[in-house]
C-alpha cells in the first residue's frame, strides 16, 4: 500500500516536470509603477505695478484761482493722490495752502474767509514812488498766518512755486526755503505788486514766463500731470482806469503764455471762469463750483492717464 502511494507521487512529479519543459517561457513580473515626474514650478506672478507719481499744476489767474479749490476737492473725493504741487501766481498760494494740510475742507474754509483786503495793501504812495500799487506785505502776512509750516521742506506735500527774474526774464523755481516769500514772489503781478527781493534776485509773478509750469512738474519726477488752466477767455469790456489796464494786459500775457505750454499735461482741466475779473472776489462760490464741474468731467481722463502709465510700465518689464 505504501509502495503504491509513493509510486503515484513520483508519477505526478514527473508529469509536472514534463509540463514545465513544454510550456512557454514565464512572463517577467510587471515592474512596480514609478512616481510621476513633478510638474515644473509655475513662475511667480509679477509684482503689481506701482502707482504713478501724480503732480497737480495750478496756473495763475488771480481771483479766478478759487476754481483750483473745487478741482482739489474732487481729486480728494475720488481718492486721486497728489504727490507734488507746482503753482504759479495764485496757483502758488492755493498750492501752498493745500500742501500745508492736505485737506480740501480746511482749504475751502480758509479761502471763503479770504477778502481782497487780506492780500492787497494798495497805497497811492506806492504807485507814485514805488514799483507797484501794493507792497505785498499783507499777502506775506496772510501766508505766514495760514500755512503752518514755515519752510517748503516741511510741507506735507512736496511743493514748488514759480516766479520770474525781472532782471533777466528767466524762470525761477522756488522749492526750498521759507514759504511766504516764495508765494509772494510768485504772485507779484508786475505793476500791481512791488517786485520781491528773494534768493538774491528781483522776482515778479511767475506767469510772466510760465503761467502753467507743467515742465517743472516733469523735471521733478511727475509721471502723470494734471494741470488746471484758469486763463481762458481774456475778454473784458470794463476797462476804466490804469489798474484795469495793467490787469487786462497781464491777463492777455498769461493766456498767451499758456497756449503753447498746456499741451504737455496728461490731463488739462479748464474751469469755466468767463466773466470773472482778476480782482473779483465776489464770485468765489461760482469759481469753486466751476472747478468742481470741470474736475468731475475730467475724471475719466484722469483715471485713463493713470491706467495708461501703469500699462506702459507693465509692458516694459523683461519677459521670463
Amino acid at each position: 500500500m505504501r509502495r503504491t502511494h509513493l509510486a503515484a507521487l513520483s508519477a505526478a512529479a514527473l508529469a509536472a516536470l514534463a509540463g514545465c519543459r513544454t510550456a512557454g517561457p514565464v512572463a517577467p513580473a510587471a515592474p512596480f509603477p514609478s512616481a510621476p515626474a513633478p510638474a515644473p514650478a509655475a513662475p511667480p506672478p509679477p509684482a503689481p505695478v506701482r502707482e504713478p507719481r501724480i503732480a497737480l499744476v495750478l496756473g495763475g489767474g488771480a481771483a479766478r484761482g478759487f476754481a483750483h479749490i473745487g478741482v482739489i476737492r474732487v481729486l480728494e473725493q475720488e481718492r486721486i493722490p497728489v504727490d507734488l504741487v507746482v503753482g504759479t501766481s495764485v496757483g502758488s498760494l492755493i498750492g501752498a495752502l493745500y500742501a500745508s494740510e492736505k485737506d480740501s475742507f480746511d482749504l475751502e474754509w480758509t479761502a471763503f474767509q479770504l477778502q481782497q483786503d487780506d492780500l492787497f495793501d494798495f497805497r497811492l504812495v506806492n504807485a507814485v514812488m514805488g514799483m507797484g500799487y501794493a507792497k505785498g506785505e499783507k499777502l506775506d502776512a496772510f501766508v505766514r498766518a495760514k500755512v503752518k509750516q514755515p519752510s517748503i521742506e516741511q510741507l506735507k506735500v512736496p511743493f514748488a512755486a514759480v516766479a520770474t527774474d525781472l532782471n533777466w526774464g528767466t524762470r525761477v523755481v522756488i522749492d526750498r526755503g521759507p514759504v511766504a516769500p516764495a508765494v509772494r514772489a510768485s504772485s507779484a503781478i508786475p505793476g500791481i505788486f512791488e517786485p520781491v527781493g528773494h534768493m538774491g534776485k528781483l522776482l515778479v509773478d511767475g506767469g510772466v514766463v510760465d503761467n502753467i509750469p507743467i515742465d517743472v512738474a516733469r523735471e521733478k519726477g511727475a509721471e502723470v500731470v494734471i494741470a488746471v488752466d484758469i486763463s481762458e477767455d481774456v475778454g473784458n469790456t470794463s476797462i476804466r482806469n490804469a489798474l484795469d489796464v495793467i490787469l487786462q494786459a497781464t491777463n492777455i500775457m498769461f493766456a498767451e503764455n499758456v497756449a503753447h505750454r498746456k499741451q504737455g499735461a496728461d490731463v488739462l482741466v479748464q474751469p469755466d471762469v468767463r466773466g470773472v475779473g482778476m480782482l473779483d472776489f465776489t464770485q468765489k462760490k461760482r469759481c469753486v463750483q466751476s472747478g468742481i464741474d470741470a474736475a468731475r468731467a475730467a475724471m475719466p481722463r484722469v483715471r485713463a492717464a493713470i491706467e495708461a502709465w501703469k500699462a506702459k510700465q507693465a509692458a516694459q518689464r523683461p519677459r521670463a
